[in-house]
């Protein structure tokens, strides 16, 4: 009987106003698959504490591809959404108030590991990317000795020397959640009503069940996951090459005029100045360039 694997995804982001380089945990959720039952779980915790954060978004076209990114704030308790202000700072009490309203978060995120590990004895978890998201759990106190870690992301950049994001491997392999089945290329799994209600776009329980899909396309489907996923890579860079071009044609269409140098506009003044000009003239063009 193979062991239960868990996926784990993280969602987190900075204090806002704050240190850029200190993040608070704002939601995780664990997608726990049984092989030999074929049958899916998923546990997620929601941070509840006054507290606003920044999140980092993605904007990605049909093809998976980063074109930008957005900057949102979200109070974790009212999980209110407002815009993100870069010249926005607290000052060190406020600041202070927001470390003593986080620090009470520890437990709760120690203790829902503790509870699912237990629950569905898990001994493997898979992430993506996910060194920061075992060092924030780590930091609230969770221990994972005794547990196998598979990092996705860093045995297909092993294997393809590409750096895949999330995103670009959802299309590759066209996951999706639809008619109460999470589907993809070669997999179809029942998802349980409760469970379904988690998977929603950007939420940690709907990255964890894409992360399950590419893990099982993967290692189950090995050829197939190939193929699509350098198909995928060749569109990508196609629809750069096609923009590139857009770009240079309209640039040959609508020139820039030339930019005239300040040097060469002074030197045009000299020469056309008598020689008997005055020294200090000569020194005043300096000036100007």
């Amino acid at each position: 009987m193979r062991d239960n694997i868990a996926f784990l995804e993280l969602k987190f982001g900075n204090i806002y106003g704050g240190y850029a380089n200190f993040f608070a945990i704002s939601d995780i959720s664990l997608l726990v698959f049984d092989p030999s039952t074929n049958r899916i779980f998923i546990e997620s915790l929601a941070i509840n504490t006054d507290v606003d954060v920044v999140w980092v978004n993605s904007k990605t076209n049909e093809l998976g591809h980063t074109i930008g990114r957005s900057r949102q704030v979200i109070n974790l308790r009212t999980r209110r959404k407002r815009s993100f202000d870069e010249e926005f700072s607290l000052n060190e009490h406020q600041l202070d108030r927001a470390f003593n309203n986080i620090r009470p978060t520890r437990r709760y995120i120690k203790s829902f590991f503790f509870k699912n590990f237990r629950k569905y004895n898990i001994r493997n978890i898979v992430t993506f990317d996910g060194k920061r998201d075992i060092f924030l759990c780590e930091k609230s106190g969770v221990d994972f000795r005794g547990t196998k870690i598979f990092d996705l992301q860093k045995a297909l950049n092993k294997e393809f020397n590409y750096l895949f994001s999330l995103n670009k491997l959802g299309v590759a392999i066209n996951s999706r959640f639809e008619d109460g089945y999470l589907t993809s290329n070669n997999q179809k799994y029942w998802i349980h009503p409760i469970a379904a209600r988690q998977l929603r776009p950007r939420t940690a329980a709907w990255d964890a069940a894409r992360m399950f899909l590419i893990y099982q396309e993967f290692n189950d489907y090995h050829d197939d996951f190939t193929m699509k996923s350098a198909l995928l890579v060749n569109k990508i860079q196609k629809a750069k090459e096609a923009e590139e071009a857009a770009k240079a044609a309209e640039e040959a269409a609508n020139p820039k005029p030339p930019v005239v140098e300040a040097e060469t506009e002074a030197k045009a003044e000299e020469v056309a100045k008598p020689e008997a000009s005055a020294t200090p003239v000569a020194d005043d063009a300096k000036t100007e360039e």
